[in-house]
This record gives structure tokens, C-alpha cells and sequence, in this order.
């Protein structure tokens, strides 16, 4: 098979995804396109050579609905011989979209394509899509299917996590993505958000909090124990897990991904493609797996597809540099960290979505970009990338730089 090539990769910054969030205004579409044009401009991009555009989003209705990959490369001025295609898994999209952008240079259908991500969940509310196993109860008593903040609670019950743990993780999240912004890590990735009058709307992430502290989380309640409780799903989540005799509910917004608008793009091509660009590349993607996992656990997919793609890559956990999970909860983070006995000078290190944020359908693709800066910036060499994802599974990446 070919060798699929990272070319770059820009992202916006990550806006409340509330209406008084500083990208409310713009819409799915924009961001999108906003990040395929800088990718267009950085590298003075001769459009005509991408043949594919594959974007994740996770609640593709309304105005971020019918294929927004196809309208987001017609309003970034791509033309209409360059198509597009939408996928959905979740949070796990925009990671997918690259492997997917990936796997067609491999098998050599494609020179060049874009994978990435946008969901803008100010303005198109998350579920808005609805959510068929949640709601069909022929497919969630089957499986024991559990809300993912009720699972994040389990996955702490059950491998021994405080709420003192969860808390003082988030801290360092926050504290890391802040030190990270404030030595220009971020710098050259981040592309300002603009108005249609060209001026600036937001050139930060706008969820840090770097006073964050034990004391202030400490005021706030359990997010997720009334839907554990009353709900009946903290019975689901002892039934399926008999070894845990009650669900201690210790996660809250604080210590989970904030809500947040944002897209991201990553340019992916063969050798071949880069001579055509006239640009070296920047990394390899060496390999990448999907798995499903257990559904009432629910989030612990990024475990088990680690295994798999270290297997698929005949590599192990010595041979990978830098790890970057997604920060869906606290929780998440420490049980990888706990399975691999990784140290935490390995992993997220420049933050992550509890302090940034997780717009659903671009994260993946975010996260590979930063762990790919992080890589050059102190030259290492490589990186696993994983989100957990609802309904049980995980997925992961590996790249390698060239």
C-alpha cells in the first residue's frame, strides 16, 4: 500500500458553544470553511489536485445538515469538481475523517484529500440529531447502554477514582492548556476566527480558566446523579458491573469537556502530492483502528483500541512519544493512564478539552494537530492519538514525523 503524508493542519479556536459564546454568530458552514481556506492560503494550494473532502459532524440537521463537507468546500471557494462527504462517529469524527482522508491515499485511489471536522454547538444543539439507541429500548436493555456522564461516573467507581482525583485532573488541564497559550505552542495552528467584514471575532480558546483551583470545584454538584439515581441508571450500571455495589457520581462541568464551537483540517496526500505542492511533509500516518467497546462503561474504547493499533503497527507502548486522548471526562484520562501505567509527562500535555473544549465533529482532528506541533516543537518523534465515543468504541492513530 501507499504511505498517506500529513501536509499541515490548522484549527480555530474553541468558542462557548452557548449564545453569548464569541462564535455563536458564525454559523457550521463558515467555520469550516474558514479553516480550508487558511489551509488553501498556507500553502498557496493549487485546489484543483484535492479530490476529496471528508469532514465529522456529529449533528449534521439544520444549517450544518446535508453533506456539510460538499458545502463547506463550495463556500471556501474550492470549485465544483472537489466533492465532499460527511461522517458521524461520533466524538471521534474529525479523527476518523483524516484516517478515512487517509486510507483513500493508501490504497492509491486518491493523491490528495482534507479530513477534519466542525460542529457548532451553539447554534445546533448537541442531539439535536436524536440518538436512536438511547431512545429504542429493544437495543438499550440489550445492551446495558448508559448515558456518558453516568458512565464516566462508573469508570471512576469501578477503577477507583475520588472525586479529589477527577478534580485535581481538570486543574492541571486548565493550567497546561493556559501555559501552553502563553508560550505560543498554539501559534501557528490556531487561525483567527473573522467577521465578513474581515476582522477578528475570536484568536483564542475562550473556555481556559487558569485560576481554576480544588477549592472552586469542590462547590459544584454532581452533574449526573439524578439521571444515575432517578433515572435508573446507576441499577443498569450494577447489573452489567455486579462488582460495583453503588455508583459514586464525582464528575461535573468542571471536570468534563466543556461545550464549544469549532473546526479543524488536516491535509493529506502521497509523495506524490507533495512533489505536485512542492512541500515536504510533516508526518506519517503510520496506522490507525477503530473498535467497540464495552456500553456501559462506555468510554474506556480508547484502552482497547490502543492494544489494537500498537498490535496492527508492531509497535508498543515504549516506541510512542506523546499520547493525546481526548479529555471527554477526568475519568476517561486517568483509567488510560492507570491500564498503561503512562506517565503523565507523556499525556495531554499541553491540555485538553476540559479546559478547551470538544466541539464533536472536529476534536479528533484538533488533537492530532496539536500532539503534531507538540512533536516538532521538542523533537520527538511519536504519537498515539485516541477519543472514546459513545455507544462503546474507540479510535486511534499513530503517526510518525518524516
Amino acid at each position: 500500500m501507499a504511505e498517506a503524508y500529513i501536509y499541515d493542519h490548522v484549527r480555530t479556536p474553541r468558542g462557548k458553544g452557548k449564545a453569548d459564546g464569541s462564535l455563536h454568530e458564525v454559523t457550521a458552514i463558515e467555520l469550516g470553511a474558514q479553516t480550508l481556506r487558511a489551509i488553501r492560503q498556507r500553502s498557496d494550494l493549487d485546489v484543483g489536485l484535492v479530490e476529496d473532502v471528508v469532514f465529522g459532524c456529529v449533528d449534521p440537521v439544520g444549517e450544518a445538515g446535508a453533506d456539510i463537507a460538499r458545502t463547506v468546500a463550495l463556500k471556501a471557494g474550492y470549485g465544483k469538481t472537489v466533492p465532499g462527504v460527511q461522517i458521524n462517529r461520533f466524538c471521534a469524527s474529525g479523527l476518523d475523517a483524516v484516517n478515512l482522508a487517509a486510507a483513500q491515499v493508501m490504497s492509491g485511489n486518491k493523491e490528495l484529500a482534507i479530513g477534519g471536522g466542525v460542529e457548532s454547538m451553539s447554534r445546533v444543539g448537541m442531539g439535536a440529531s436524536g440518538f436512536g439507541i438511547a431512545v429504542d429500548p429493544s437495543v438499550a436493555i440489550d445492551t446495558y447502554f448508559m448515558p456518558q456522564g453516568v458512565a464516566a461516573d462508573l469508570i471512576a467507581t469501578k477503577f477507583g477514582f475520588s472525586r479529589d482525583d477527577v478534580d485535581a485532573y481538570s486543574v492541571q488541564s486548565h493550567k497546561r492548556a493556559h501555559a501552553a497559550w502563553e508560550k505560543g505552542y498554539f501559534n501557528n495552528s490556531v487561525i483567527p476566527v473573522k467577521d465578513i467584514n474581515g476582522l477578528t471575532i475570536l484568536a483564542r480558546d475562550e473556555t481556559i480558566r487558569p485560576g481554576a483551583d480544588m477549592q472552586g470545584l469542590a462547590s459544584l454538584k454532581p452533574a449526573f446523579a439524578m439521571m444515575g439515581e432517578q433515572g435508573g441508571f446507576d441499577a443498569v450500571a450494577t447489573f452489567a458491573h455486579p462488582d460495583v455495589e453503588f455508583v459514586n457520581h464525582v464528575h461535573h462541568a468542571g471536570n468534563s469537556s466543556g461545550i464549544v464551537d469549532g473546526a479543524a483540517a488536516v491535509l493529506v496526500g502521497s509523495k506524490k502530492a507533495g512533489k505536485a505542492m512542492g512541500k515536504a511533509p510533516r508526518a506519517r500516518i503510520k496506522a490507525y483502528a477503530t473498535i467497540g467497546s464495552d456500553l456501559a462503561l462506555m468510554l474506556t474504547g480508547p484502552v482497547d483500541v490502543t492494544e489494537l493499533v500498537l498490535k496492527k503497527a508492531k509497535m508498543s507502548l515504549k516506541d510512542i512519544d506523546l499520547f493525546e486522548l481526548n479529555e471527554a471526562f477526568a475519568s476517561v484520562v486517568l483509567r488510560y493512564q492507570q491500564a498503561f501505567d503512562l506517565d503523565p509527562a507523556r499525556l495531554n500535555v499541553n491540555g485538553g478539552a476540559i479546559a478547551m473544549g470538544h466541539p464533536l465533529g472536529a476534536t479528533g482532528a484538533m488533537i492530532l494537530g496539536t500532539v503534531l506541533d507538540e512533536l516538532e516543537r521538542t523533537g520527538k518523534q511519536t504519537a498515539l492519538i485516541t477519543l472514546c465515543v459513545a455507544a462503546g468504541m474507540g479510535v486511534a492513530t499513530i503517526i510518525e514525523r518524516v
